[in-house]
């Protein structure tokens, strides 16, 4: 298992969510943060509560990745700084709840450019000096809902299995760089998710929901492990293994009455 402490993290959406764990367990191992999302306030006062306790240095980068070019400016500002991203998580990103028809698709359209577009750049951007130094780690966040398509989040289940496959193809390109890339699959969990999708949440759904401290750190004990893939709890586990063994059809019906109940 790999030693994280002294290097530097990139952490994107982290502001609220995940991104606020995987901060504190970062931080907790004495990894110096580099924390970056829209919202400044919270990111300051996030920085400030870390560095008291743990005594780490920690940048704050306000920016919006969903709008072009971001990733590529966030780069430069790091360079700028003279730092170096050891490991980068990527985690910003959003979802949104509804029938797709019904969904302004400039909305869809933001989501994509935030869940894939940006994802994608900044894994390149980043994932490319790791490379060149052969050493790094990669941590991109999916969802339960990649393994199989998911009636009222046509859209967001889709961008989420292109981090999978991204990121399972990764794994096996990069490794041999030096560079560890996992991805990890969360199921329904108390981050604000569904307030931000415009969702409701099903009575199912809240029998299953985790809270995001062990989500984030199997995320990261994956990761520090090497490991391509993981999903975050065993009903989760049970649940993605359940689609190699049943019908595309069903695996969409089931997801509707979950989803619509």
């Amino acid at each position: 298992m790999d030693s994280f402490a002294g290097k530097w993290a990139l952490i994107t959406g982290a502001s609220s969510g995940f991104g606020l764990e995987f901060a504190d367990l970062l931080a907790a191992q004495n990894v110096n943060l580099v924390l970056a999302a829209r919202r400044q306030e919270p990111m300051e006062k996030l920085a400030a509560d870390l560095r008291r306790k743990y005594g780490v240095d920690v940048l704050v980068e306000a920016i919006d990745l969903a709008a072009p070019g971001a990733a590529g400016r966030l780069k430069s500002s790091l360079d700028a700084k003279s730092v170096a991203i050891d490991i980068l998580l990527n985690n910003a990103g959003y979802g949104l709840h509804g029938d797709f028809l019904d969904t302004p698709i400039e909305q869809t359209a933001n989501m994509i450019q935030l869940n894939i577009t940006a994802v994608t750049e900044l894994t390149y951007l980043f994932g490319r000096d790791m490379a060149k130094r052969r050493s790094g780690h990669i941590l991109l966040v999916a969802s339960l809902l990649a393994f199989q398509a998911v009636p009222s989040y046509a859209a967001y289940a889709a961008t989420k299995a292109y981090v999978l496959a991204f990121g399972e193809a990764l794994h096996e390109e990069l490794r041999s760089q030096g560079v560890v890339v996992t991805t990890l699959c969360p199921g329904h969990t108390a981050t604000g998710f569904d307030a931000a999708a415009g969702a409701t949440t099903s009575a199912m759904l809240r029998l299953l929901t985790m809270k995001p401290r062990p989500v984030a750190a199997s995320g990261i004990r994956a990761l520090m492990q090497g490991k391509a893939m993981v999903v975050a709890g065993l009903a989760n586990k049970m649940a993605a293994f359940s689609n190699r063994l049943t019908p595309r059809s069903m695996q969409r019906a089931t997801m509707k009455r979950i989803m619509d109940a």
